[in-house]
């Protein structure tokens, strides 16, 4: 006589959950915020690599705003939040928005 076990099966329930929303990060110009401060929390804060922040701070600075990254909203919300805390310890009017993807 054989002895057959059976594995136990367990049935879990499938979980429905939403991702937040993207939301792009904008940064605009100022005529007082330096550049070099502005690449700065660009790659501190941001997490650029040097030449893209150095380039999203040119293109800002000639066309008066520049897309910076897509982040989730709680975290673009952090990291703004973050930037002009920063800027505001220094004195500048460095200012970043966020918008829908």
């Amino acid at each position: 006589m054989k002895l057959q076990v059976t594995p136990e099966i367990e049935i879990i329930e499938e979980v429905k959950t939403e991702l937040e929303p993207l939301y792009r990060v904008i940064i605009h110009n100022d005529d007082v915020t330096p550049m070099d401060f502005v690449v700065n929390v660009l790659t501190s804060i941001f997490v650029l690599f040097q030449p893209d922040a150095l380039e999203v701070m040119l293109v800002a600075h000639y066309k008066g705003a520049a897309y910076v990254q897509t982040l989730p909203k709680t975290e673009a919300g952090k990291r703004i939040n973050k930037a002009h805390f920063a800027a505001g310890l220094e004195g500048y009017p460095l200012h970043f928005s966020m918008e829908p993807e």
